[in-house]
């Protein structure tokens, strides 16, 4: 039996090669805080450096996914100093952009209600799969605020005309619209939301994990290239992989009919 790491506001667990991470103050919807940022932020480091770990599922416990930032963490940033908020920001920015570029692939299982930042936190994840039950909402502009730290990922993810309806309005969705906006890539009924991610794992896991994260290394990069530069930038990168250990195992299982190894 793997051993559960419990934090404070977090707690997650590697078993057969996964991580599977569980925000955990049901008590408040998981709502965030600047502890959870932390705890996150330390989690998805520890993870990014294992190279054991194949694939990594973000959930929340109970009824919701992440109602966002917590009650009582805003009435104390409320009145924090400008440095003071701009030391917190650049926290959660660094935590969205460690989940977003963290090699292993990464999944949402959004159970409930991700609202605000909690919608950010569920844009970062390459694959996200929604509960019917599952609402979405960035409401920050009903509160003077706006979606910031988690904007670059969410336009990624719904694109500029989906951003300006939900970024403008904050009107709240529910998952079959998530998934026709972009941000859930499936949406299941609450009773097949965990075959849904385990059918997801087990494709993944198919795949060669070196492949994966230069797969992603690829969509993070590419789009900010000019012609010259990802010409020689996409050639060096297949001509490695062909003759690294992974991509011969690859292409030798392949010719010779059989599994390879990292899927057996």
């Amino acid at each position: 039996m793997a051993k559960i790491t419990e934090l404070k506001t977090v707690s997650w667990v590697i078993e057969n090669k996964i991580a599977r991470i569980t925000l955990s103050r049901p008590e408040v919807h998981n709502a965030f805080n600047d502890i959870m940022i932390n705890e996150l932020l330390s989690t998805y480091q520890e993870i990014a450096k294992n190279l054991d770990v194949r694939v990594a599922i973000l959930t929340g416990k109970g009824q919701s996914f992440c109602a966002g930032a917590d009650v009582n963490w805003m009435k104390r940033v409320k009145d924090y100093s400008y440095e003071q908020n701009l030391a917190e920001s650049l926290n959660l920015a660094e935590l969205l952009y460690t989940m977003y570029t963290l090699p292993q692939p990464t999944i949402a299982r959004v159970n409930g209600a991700a609202i605000g930042g909690g919608a950010g936190l569920v844009a970062v994840n390459d694959i996200v799969i929604a509960s019917e039950k599952a609402t979405f909402s960035l409401s920050e502009v009903k509160l003077g605020l706006v979606p910031a730290c988690i904007s670059p990922y969410v336009l990624k993810r719904v694109g500029e005309r989906g951003c300006r309806e939900l970024f403008l309005t904050g009107t709240r969705i529910d998952g079959i619209k998530a998934k026709e906006f972009g941000l859930a890539n499936e949406v299941t009924k609450e009773e097949e939301l965990d075959q849904a991610v385990e059918n997801r794992i087990k494709l993944l896991m198919t795949s060669g994990p070196q492949a994966i994260a230069l797969c992603k290394e690829l969509l993070q990069k590419v789009p900010g290239m000019g012609f010259e530069e990802f010409k020689k930038y996409t050639a060096e990168v297949i001509a490695k992989l062909r003759i690294s250990d992974e991509g011969q195992e690859g292409m030798n299982a392949f010719l010779e009919k059989r599994k390879p190894k990292w899927s057996a």
